[in-house]
């Protein structure tokens, strides 16, 4: 009997599988999915062995994965509802899909865990958001889900009612990093940088930013004013973000996202 099985393996799905394996061996694991051909070619690059169908999957494993878009939820569900047993415990790692509404399709009894990951996932470098009733599983089992989290990045557990924040934050702002670097880097090719270096010269300084932020402890604005020397370029640089409403722009960014999750979640 596997320890792990996936019912999907996207982008999400296969980037959690290739931080387990880094913990577990290849025989540990298990998933499927709907493409035969997508299954064929995972497990050749992992060793790892694929079911032919969602029931399959969830009867050899103890923590199964849904790793399947929301709308595919309905179906997915209504093929393990007979499986799952109060022993095994589901992971769902889509947004917007509650604990108690994967209760009433499965059954109250059963033990279900939120999460909201991202896609730095894929370079192990992924925040996820986890969201479970403690009183539920053991010290054990509490210890095999942290380093599952910890598999592909770094995780924070939070009350259930905060996991559309940690979506809208974490899972949606990768996209507006990308859009900063890309604006940046256009803004050094402006003044001569060539494209690539511009690039690698913009990314690089996101990500040092970013460690300085979680090394460090220090406030990010404590963190800018080191930068801003009085009289100087940088300050300068801040002022115009502010007149162009840099911050308020991204909060805006976060509060669309969040509105949109609302949208879906009483659609």
């Amino acid at each position: 009997m596997a320890k792990f099985g996936f019912i999907g393996m996207g982008n999400m799905g296969y980037a959690i599988l290739k931080g387990l394996l880094k913990q577990y061996a290849p025989e540990e694991l298990l998933f499927t999915d709907v493409n035969e051909e997508r299954m064929k070619k995972v497990s050749q690059e992992t060793g790892v062995l694929y079911a032919l169908s969602n029931a399959e999957c969830a009867n050899q494993v103890k923590y199964l994965v849904l790793a399947v878009k929301p709308q595919y939820y309905n179906i997915v569900l209504k093929n393990i509802q007979h499986v799952v047993t109060p022993k095994h415990i589901v992971i769902s790692i889509a947004p917007g899909i509650t604990i108690d509404s994967l209760k009433d399709k499965l059954g109250k009894d059963k033990r279900i865990v939120r999460a909201m990951p991202n896609t730095p996932a894929l370079l192990g470098e992924g925040m996820t958001g986890v969201s479970y009733e403690d009183e539920l599983y053991t010290n054990a089992e509490k210890a095999v889900l942290n380093g599952f989290f910890r598999s592909f990045g770094k995780m924070e557990k939070v009350e259930e009612r905060l996991m559309d924040a940690v979506g809208s934050l974490s899972g949606c702002s990768p996209a507006y990093i990308y859009m900063l670097i890309e604006a940046m880097a256009d803004g050094g090719v402006k003044y001569g940088l060539p494209r690539q270096k511009a690039y690698d010269m913009a990314a690089q300084t996101v990500l040092g930013s970013a460690k300085m932020v979680l090394e460090t402890g220090m406030h990010p604005g404590e963190l800018k004013d080191m930068v801003c020397s009085p009289g100087g370029t940088t300050i300068e640089g801040v002022s115009a973000l502010e007149e162009s409403g840099f911050r308020s722009a991204i909060i805006k960014a976060i509060d669309a996202s969040y509105e949109k999750t609302m949208k879906m979640k009483n659609a």
